[in-house]
Parts: structure tokens; C-alpha cells; sequence
């Protein structure tokens, strides 16, 4: 459901300041100084899509501050896309001014100092996302924050369409798809970046290689936990279980499977520990996140070809010389023999 927010009914003197806090509700904190000497009036219509925050905004003349104070005081970055509907703009951020008309685009960041000076009234569409999930190197992203990108050709010219749909009706779309669309921005926008940057696919891989990282990373810090699976992951990062399957398909290994994977290579570190405080098969399971000590010695088995126990018997009668379990034609020889 959108959250409307209007100066139409509130008293002239009080209009400035619930503009700002409506900006800071929805958007990040600024601070606002008008552009003439009437009362001031302005409406913005908020949408949630996932992680996206979309906010259509008209109102009257004005100077937008994003200021190193506001900053400061600041609990999370985000990376922004303004689409110009109607008037004219100005942006400067990181030493750059640019000039915006009708149908242009506008990136910056709120992690740094930016200025949006509206000279007569104006509509635009601002498209606000995690700074976390682009996974845009400082150095891209400052190369496109402070420019006017235009949509006569290139990217600009399929993005503009789709995120003015997008603005219209964003609340019909249910959660699911809402995920999904949250994501196609975040790939249209770091696409963006790539074709105003570097050759696009040095940089799409990197993109991509850094947010897998991420996900990797995520899934060593959780290995102990049962409920850790593709839907937890995505939940966490924001993003939706197609978006995350999608950025697997070049990884050789479906999610699902690297959390086994590494829950078993994590079983095998412990189970190769010796003496008397050497942790039981069942204790080395719970402990990695497996819901029973049957379902870790049935994935341990399907992957090596012998069950825990087994594995630590021929580990044992090979004096303890490998702590990675052998091939699993090789152990089942082995075990045989002994």
C-alpha cells in the first residue's frame, strides 16, 4: 500500500518542516531551504518493493542538503536513482555539477555531501537501495554520482521506461514479486554503472564475484545453524531465492549444496581430531548444523562413500595421516583390507 504524504492540509508556517521530516521518513535525512517566497507545497507517494524504496515527489521550488552532519549520524548507505519528470535540476556531488532536464537520470550516494537545487516546480522519481547490495566499487560509483545521464540511447533509453512503470505501480505488485523487481533494479543500476565505467563484462563479473563472496562469507558464519538454507541466505541479503540461484548458475555448485558441502568439509576437520577429547559422531553432526545424527552420516556417506564412523576407523588405522577423506572407491579398498 503506498504511504501518501501531503502539505495540503497543514498550516503555511509548519509546511517546511513536515516536508523535511516526509523526506527524511522516506528517503535519508536532509535538509531543505525553499526556492521562493510563498508557502511552500509539495506531495510525495512512498512505495516498499523489498529492499527498494520508491518515492514520487512534486512539489514546489527548492534546495534539497545532504550535509556531512546528517551523515554522521547516519546507520546505513544507500545508493540512489532519480528519474526527472518534470523541470529542471541541478545536482553536485563529489566535485561535479550537473545540469538535469526532463527524462534525464541522476546517481549519488548518500554516504557523501550532495546538493539537488529545484530552480520552479518539479515531479521525480527516486529509487532508493542498499548501498550493500550493489556491490559497486567506491571508484565506479563516484565516476557516474554528480552527472546527468540521458535516455536518448545506450542503457538510459531501456531504463527510463521500465523504472516509470515501475514508479506507477509499484503497489499492485504482491511481495514476491516485489523481491524479484527490487532485484532487477539493483542489476539494471549496476549495469548502468558498467556501461558509463568499463567494458561490461570485466565488470559485470566483478560485480558478480563480489556479491557471491558475500554470500559465501555469510554461509561459513552460520554453518551451526539448521534453519540455514537459500531462503534464509536471500531473506538476509535482501534479495529473493530466484535472484540468489541466478548469481550461482556460473559457480558450479548450487546453494543448497555448497551449505552441505562445507558443513561436511567442517565435520571432516573435527572427526580427524585424536585423543580422548576427539567429539563424538553425533556431537561433530549438531554441532555443523545437521538435524540429526542419521541425516549427516547419509550425506557423509553419499559424498565419500563410507559413514563417519568408518571414515574415522580407517583414519585411525592409517596412523592419521590425511585429515580429508580419501577417494571414495580408495576408502571403501582400504577399510577391506584392515
Amino acid at each position: 500500500m503506498s504511504v501518501v504524504l501531503t502539505t495540503a492540509s497543514v498550516p503555511d508556517r509548519d509546511k517546511l518542516t513536515y516536508w523535511r521530516d516526509a523526506m527524511s521518513r522516506t528517503l535519508v535525512p536532509v535538509t531543505i531551504a525553499p526556492g521562493g517566497d510563498g508557502p511552500f507545497n509539495g506531495r510525495i507517494v512512498a512505495d516498499t518493493l523489498g529492499y527498494l524504496q520508491i518515492c514520487s515527489m512534486e512539489a514546489d521550488a527548492k534546495r534539497v542538503d545532504r550535509t556531512p552532519a546528517l551523515i554522521a549520524r547516519a546507520s546505513e548507505a544507500f545508493v540512489a536513482v532519480g528519474v526527472q519528470v518534470s523541470g529542471t535540476a541541478t545536482l553536485s556531488q563529489d566535485g561535479r555539477r550537473a545540469q538535469v532536464e526532463a527524462g534525464d537520470l541522476v546517481v549519488y550516494d548518500t554516504t557523501r555531501p550532495y546538493c539537488m537545487e529545484y530552480p520552479q516546480r518539479f515531479c521525480v522519481h527516486v529509487f532508493q537501495l542498499p548501498r550493500r547490495v550493489l556491490g559497486l566499487p567506491d571508484d565506479d560509483l563516484m565516476q557516474v554520482t554528480g552527472t546527468a545521464i540521458g535516455t536518448r540511447d545506450g542503457l538510459g533509453a531501456a531504463l527510463l521506461p521500465f523504472l516509470t512503470t515501475l514508479a506507477a505501480s509499484a503497489h499492485t505488485f504482491a511481495p514476491t514479486v516485489a523481491d524479484r523487481l527490487a532485484g532487477n533494479v539493483t542489476d539494471l543500476l549496476a549495469t548502468l554503472v558498467a556501461e558509463r565505467t568499463r567494458p561490461l563484462p570485466r565488470y559485470a563479473d566483478g560485480a558478480r564475484t563480489h556479491f557471491i563472496r558475500r554470500v559465501r562469507d555469510h554461509i561459513n558464519q552460520h554453518l551451526g545453524d539448521p534453519a540455514l538454507s537459500p531462503e534464509s541466505i536471500a531473506q538476509a541479503h535482501r534479495i529473493s531465492v530466484r535472484y540468489l540461484h541466478r548469481l550461482f548458475e556460473g559457480e558450479g555448485i548450487t546453494v543448497g549444496r555448497l551449505i552441505q558441502q562445507r558443513r561436511l568439509e567442517e565435520c571432516v576437520r573435527e572427526l580427524a581430531r585424536r585423543g580422548r577429547r576427539a567429539p563424538s559422531v553425533s556431537a561433530v553432526a549438531l554441532r555443523w548444523g545437521f538435524v540429526s545424527p542419521a541425516h549427516f552420516s547419509r550425506a557423509f556417506r553419499a559424498s565419500y562413500g563410507l559413514s563417519p564412523q568408518q571414515w574415522r576407523t580407517l583414519r585411525a588405522a592409517e596412523g592419521g595421516r590425511t585429515a580429508e577423506p580419501a577417494a571414495p572407491a580408495e576408502a571403501g579398498r582400504a577399510l577391506s583390507a584392515t
